[in-house]
């Protein structure tokens, strides 16, 4: 398959979500950007979800994942499972109970200002680091497939890539992102299932042969229960699993932004359980589908280890540099462009929404026409800014599995913001405001220096995707050592009386 045909067929999907843009985007207001006027079909939300969930990420490194980590992930997404439970039955409720667009408001409400900014901020560098991660992932591949070939230099491909993105998005927001998404996701779910049929037909199984195939398969084993030492530790992967949902999802603007878009809690709540059991069954396929590659390699006497195909690479190296065959590459690329614009898109609307009404709260400062001019202007900033963020991920990292890198991130970047809600919630202690950013910033640099521990110490103990809850008990205990003496000071006075 020529550059030039990938090319045709990113264009022509992009046509198509340009087209839905302008069928959906008509009103051009806040509340239809923000929020999509409360108005959004639960079942398409929940359908949605799926595709901004996975993104480009899973859909290349979860295959990649499988020869070093068999399916170990899957002990993850059982903990995603719980967490999305807890999302449902938790915070869903505050959310529309207090009738938020932004969820950052709560921390106004509870905490103060300066809390409900640094929280925001402290999503803004989450989300921007995420979304850039799995962009980068994917302009990667698509340089490395097309335009390569076609001279065109990394920073041109990212403009471009940006530059259609905010075409489709600038006007509807997250209306837009809701039909788009549902495509995008359809899309994505079509190329994983034909991918696996035009494997399994070279390999010569049938359903049934392709299922017994993948379970007495030495990539297939699931629990690890072996040694806690290990980051593949069952019980270190489920829990980081709950609290990685309940904060890349339950507390994270973008996928909350479209659960708030459905018209009332019961609905929100119903997408929000359906969304968790589709996406255990969609990530037990992904894992599947890396057992089938490895498998069509060494059937085709592909040795990949002397090519230095590994992780992220090994998807689209055998989907478009083999002989897998036509279909299996413009599936491959349809899907990619899918899984990772679904992800994107979502992230660059909810960053908009989160620095207009977070940051420069325009909601309370400026008429509706003017709120309307300056979310256009912050969009079209947003959509600079991860040109920029791209083009300097190019020149710096050299990683080959990204997806690892983006749950590491997230205990440092989540880490304080599941502090805080936990704090919130569950406690009806007030803190001193303006102290909660010092503790903001000295929970991961403490969680970091805990991770080093084990090296330093000459241990064999792993950390893994647990620093989240290190990251976040720290942050309580800050919030504790900050809190107000209110107890302390009403108990004094009535001493001083008597």
């Amino acid at each position: 398959m020529s550059a030039t045909d990938i090319l045709i067929i990113i264009g022509l999907y992009f046509l198509v979500l340009i087209s839905i843009s302008f069928l959906t985007g008509k009103e051009d207001s806040n509340d239809e950007f923000f929020r999509a006027n409360r108005s959004a079909p639960w079942y398409l939300v929940a359908f949605g979800m799926i595709g901004a969930s996975l993104s480009g990420i899973t859909f290349i490194s979860v295959p990649g994942w499988v020869a070093t980590k068999n399916f170990a992930y899957l002990q993850m997404v059982m903990g995603f499972v719980v967490g999305y439970f807890i999302i449902a039955q938790v915070l869903l409720p505050l959310y529309y109970r207090m009738n938020l667009t932004s969820i950052y408001q709560y921390l106004e409400e509870r905490f103060g200002t300066i809390t409900h900014k640094t929280g925001s901020v402290l999503f803004l560098i989450a989300r921007i680091a995420g979304a850039s991660l799995r962009l980068f992932l994917v302009a990667g591949v698509m340089q490395l497939l097309i335009f390569d070939e076609l001279g065109v230099p990394f920073a041109l491909t990212v403009t471009i890539t940006i530059l259609f993105i905010w075409v489709y998005t600038f006007r509807g927001g997250i209306k837009t992102i809701i039909w788009t998404d549902t495509l995008q996701t359809a899309f994505m779910l079509i190329a994983l299932v034909i991918s696996m049929y035009l494997i399994a037909t070279n390999l010569n199984f049938s359903v049934g042969g392709l299922i017994d195939a993948v379970k007495e398969s030495s990539y297939s084993k699931i629990f690890f229960f072996e040694d806690a030492s290990k980051g593949n530790y069952f019980w270190k992967q489920f829990l980081a699993g709950v609290f990685i949902a309940i904060a890349m999802t339950g507390l994270d603007q973008g996928m909350m932004q479209k659960n708030l878009t459905v018209k009332n809690l019961a609905d929100s709540q119903k997408n929000m359980r359906w969304f968790s059991i589709a996406l255990l069954f969609v990530n037990l396929l992904f894992l599947s589908l890396g057992v089938l590659l490895l498998m069509y390699a060494q059937h085709n006497n592909i040795n990949l280890a002397e090519l230095d195909i590994k992780g992220d690479q090994i998807f689209p190296y055998l989907a478009v540099k083999t002989d897998m065959g036509m279909a299996a590459a413009v599936f491959f690329v349809l899907g990619l462009i899918a899984a990772a614009y679904s992800s994107a898109d979502s992230s660059m609307t909810a960053i908009t929404t989160s620095f207009s009404l977070d940051i420069l709260q325009i909601d309370k400062k400026y008429s509706p026409e003017k709120q309307k001019q300056i979310r256009k202007k912050v969009h079209i900033g947003i959509s600079i800014f991860f040109i920029l963020i791209l083009i300097i991920y190019n020149q710096i990292l050299t990683e080959r599995s990204i997806i690892n890198s983006i749950f590491m991130y997230a205990g440092y970047t989540y880490g304080p913001l599941l502090g805080l809600f936990i704090f919130g919630l569950f406690t009806k202690i007030k803190v001193k405001d303006k102290l909660v950013p010092f503790v903001v910033i000295l929970s991961p640099i403490l969680t970091y220096i805990i991770s080093q521990l084990p090296k330093w110490l000459e241990s064999d103990y792993k950390f893994s995707f647990e620093l989240l809850l290190v990251n976040a008990s720290l942050t309580i205990i800050g919030l504790l050592l900050i809190r107000k003496n209110e107890e302390w000071r009403m108990k004094n006075n009535k001493y001083k009386k008597k």
